[in-house]
C-alpha cells in the first residue's frame, strides 16, 4: 500500500491527477473541461474526497459526510462511504452501481468499472471491507467481500467474487475468484484480459 494517507496532497493538484488518470484509462476521453462535466466517476471520488475529509474529523462532520455521501450516490449512482480511504489518480469508468464500504482501502493508480461491489461480511465494527493495492484494475460486476488484500499490479476479472486474499501482479477470475500469476503464458494473458477489460465490449 502506498503512503497516500500520509502526505496530504492539494485539492486542485488531486482533481489535476484525476483528470490525467481518466484520460489514460479511458480511450473515449477527449478533454478535461468535457471530462470534468460529463463523467460521474469523476464527480463521485470528487464529492468522496471532501466528505472523507469531513469524516475523518469526526463529531458532528460524521454526519455531514454521509449526507454528502448520500447525495453523491443521487447524483451518479455511485455509492462511497465517506469512511473509506482512497489513494491518488482513482478512476472509476461509467461508474453506475459502484459500492465502496466504510473500511475498504484503495491504492494509487487504481481502477474500477461500473458494478463493482467492494462489500463487507461482517456485522461487527472492524476492518471488514477490501484492501487494493497500487494500480489494481477490477473489471464489471466484481465483487470483492471482506477483510481480503489484492496485491498491487493486479487485475480482478468481470464478474469475479474473490473472498480470498491474492498476491501482488494476479490475475482473478471466477467464482470463487482464482488468483493466478500473472506472468503466464501469452495465451493466457490473452484469455484472462477478455474477462478483466470490459471495454472489449464496447
Amino acid at each position: 500500500m502506498s503512503d497516500h494517507t500520509r502526505r496530504p496532497v492539494g485539492f486542485l493538484r488531486t482533481v489535476r491527477e484525476d483528470l490525467t488518470a481518466a484520460r489514460a484509462h479511458d480511450p473515449a476521453a477527449r478533454g478535461d473541461l468535457e471530462n470534468a462535466v460529463v463523467y460521474s466517476g469523476l464527480h463521485a471520488i470528487w464529492i468522496h474526497r471532501l466528505s472523507h475529509r469531513m469524516w475523518t474529523r469526526g463529531g458532528a462532520g460524521r454526519t455531514a459526510a454521509r449526507v454528502l455521501a448520500q447525495f453523491a450516490r443521487f447524483l451518479t449512482g455511485i455509492e462511497i462511504h465517506p469512511g473509506a480511504t482512497i489513494g491518488r489518480r482513482f478512476f472509476i469508468d461509467h461508474g453506475m452501481g459502484v459500492v465502496i464500504g466504510e473500511t475498504a482501502e484503495i491504492g494509487d493508480d487504481c481502477m474500477l468499472y461500473h458494478g463493482v461491489t467492494l462489500g463487507g461480511v461482517s456485522l461487527k465494527q472492524v476492518k471488514r471491507h477490501p484492501t487494493l493495492g497500487d494500480r489494481v484494475t477490477v473489471g464489471a460486476g466484481a465483487k470483492i467481500l471482506g477483510p481480503v488484500e489484492i496485491g498491487a499490479d493486479s487485475s480482478v476479472g468481470a464478474n469475479a467474487v474473490v473472498v480470498k486474499s491474492a498476491p501482488a501482479g494476479s490475475i482473478v477470475v471466477g467464482i470463487p475468484g482464482v488468483a493466478k500469476p500473472a506472468r503466464s503464458t501469452k495465451e493466457e494473458l490473452r484469455d484472462a484480459q477478455f474477462y478483466i477489460d470490459p471495454a472489449i465490449y464496447i
